[in-house]
């Protein structure tokens, strides 16, 4: 057993993680853009804002100009058929603005308190017209301050919001992960196995690491170019590829059997759903490690 050998297995396996990870990417990022999670997700925290009246909200000019243009639908792209979707993003500050131009509150800097808590008053019912009541009973009329405290309130909204999505993107990628592994038959034990007893294999498996990892941006390549990749390196990662490993013909028992592969199973599933950013920055570390370098030039002199 040598470090180089070690590390080429450890490749293979990455590589493997990476290019499930990229379908998974695609698909994920199909499936939140038409499902419009991330304008959902804003949506819900913006009626804790505006209440009943989001809706108003989000079509005032420096609000509805913000929201994104895409396909109408998958059959969009024959024909350049677009719309705008739903807000996804929104600086602060914009925010702000468009939530002060619906209470009627800009442009009244001198407004009185009395003045204020009705104008406030009249909005629908929210956690936003709660706040701002308070702070006024609170003895918070000066219109810098209201603002100022209204900024720190919709950023942490904001931040939640973001929060929110990107917990039902994380959701979307583990069960998309966990299908995709278990329909392959992807098991990372067997894989790992065939890598450190095929040397061809798991010199071409490292190889084709390596180019992944040199090309810059290569978490967003091509996805045919990264099938092709994966499909050189001859990689057995499907159930049809591993029909001599059942126990009929490996002689080891159905439980053995079944065991080993949930076991393998799994550890795929968990390392597909960490992304292939995650694998894509980690081959780029392992690739530009010196001490592979080494051991990999000390092993090439001692055969």
């Amino acid at each position: 057993m040598s470090v180089s050998q070690v590390l080429e297995v450890a490749l293979g396996l990455i590589f493997v993680y990476y290019v499930l990870g990229s379908i998974i990417s695609f698909v994920t990022r199909l499936i939140l853009e038409s499902a419009e999670t991330r304008g959902a997700a804003l949506e819900q925290h913006l009626k804790r804002i505006a209440g009943e009246k989001t809706v108003d909200l989000t079509n005032l000019p420096q609000l509805k100009a913000l929201r994104p243009i895409r396909y109408k639908n998958w059959l969009g792209v024959f024909g350049a058929r677009t719309e705008a979707k739903k807000l996804e993003k929104v600086p602060v500050g914009i925010l702000v603005d468009a939530f002060f131009d619906m209470t009627g509150l800009t442009g009244r800097p001198q407004i009185d308190a009395e003045e204020l808590t009705s104008l406030i008053g009249q909005l629908p019912e929210s956690e936003a017209k709660q706040a701002m009541l308070k702070w006024v009973n609170q003895g918070v009329t000066n219109f810098n301050e209201l603002r100022s405290r209204a900024n720190d309130y919709f950023s942490g909204i904001l931040s939640q919001a973001s929060a929110t999505f990107k917990a039902n993107a994380r959701s979307i990628v583990i069960i998309l992960s966990t299908i995709l592994v278990f329909a392959l038959g992807t098991d990372s034990i067997q894989i790992a196995k065939d890598l450190w007893n095929n040397a061809e294999m798991r010199a071409v498996a490292a190889a084709q690491a390596t180019m992944i990892a040199q090309q810059e941006g290569g978490d967003a390549q091509d996805l045919n170019q990264i099938l092709q990749h994966l499909s050189e390196t001859n990689i057995r990662f499907t159930w049809w590829h591993l029909q001599d490993t059942f126990p009929q013909n490996s002689g080891t028992s159905w439980l053995e059997f079944s065991i080993y592969k949930f076991i393998g199973l799994v550890v795929s599933a968990i390392a597909v759903s960490q992304g292939s950013s995650f694998w894509y920055d980690l081959l780029k570390k392992l690739t530009a490690s010196p001490s592979r370098t080494a051991a990999a030039v000390v092993e090439t002199a001692t055969s």
